[in-house]
């Protein structure tokens, strides 16, 4: 049994923060799990940012209901499901993901959940559980399932050493310097073509 975890911000949609930022004209929220590796210092980061200029989850989801996924995510991730199990293992948030997965054909999807006021005012964030892109591949892999895994950022890194094969998807030269140790690819034909090896390589 074979199964692939992909990320799902910047290898199958937009980063939702940086387009949040585009629309507001706040440079800082550009700042992403591509710049930053500690997580929480960037949530915390974020909701600071959001409180200063008044800004909540509502807000948040209206700029992602006119995202969509990236040009051929779908048709990449309908042909990858032909042949493997997928499921995405992202460190977005439900309240933002949902009309997303709805474009993308409601795939299965792990990710963290937001405490919002009844203002909207984002208030908190909570883990589904620390280091959980890691800990379902380490939990795949006691099913006695084969996993490979793709990502693009800093928080994508424990998952891949710890999958059967591990590949980076169009990511920035900080992230391809620091882990030579996976190959890089920047289009899902070459993402195809890596996970299939990965898998022929696992037996």
């Amino acid at each position: 049994m074979q199964i692939v975890c992909l990320d799902l911000e910047g290898v199958l949609v937009p980063e939702i923060w940086i387009e949040f930022a585009e629309r507001t004209g706040i440079a800082e929220l550009r700042r992403t799990t591509r710049d930053e590796p500690n997580y929480d210092t960037l949530m915390k980061y974020r909701l600071d940012i959001l409180a200063r200029h008044k800004l909540g989850l509502p807000d948040i989801q209206e700029v992602i209901a006119d995202m969509g996924p990236m040009a051929g995510a779908r048709e990449f991730l309908d042909s990858l499901r032909e042949r493997y199990q997928v499921v995405i293992l992202s460190d977005t948030f439900y309240e933002f993901a949902h009309p997303l997965m709805r474009q993308l054909g409601w795939p299965t999807l792990f990710c963290h959940s937001l405490e919002a006021d009844a203002n909207g005012v984002l208030v908190n964030y909570h883990l589904r559980m620390p280091n959980q892109k890691q800990e379902a591949v380490k939990r795949f892999k006691e099913l006695k399932l084969k996993v490979v895994a793709a990502g693009d950022s800093y928080n994508d890194t424990a998952m891949l050493g710890e999958a059967h094969g591990g590949i980076l998807f169009h990511p920035p030269e900080n992230v391809v310097r620091e882990f030579p140790q996976y190959p890089v690819v920047r289009d899902y034909a070459a993402l195809r073509v890596e996970i299939d090896k990965a898998f022929a390589r696992a037996g």
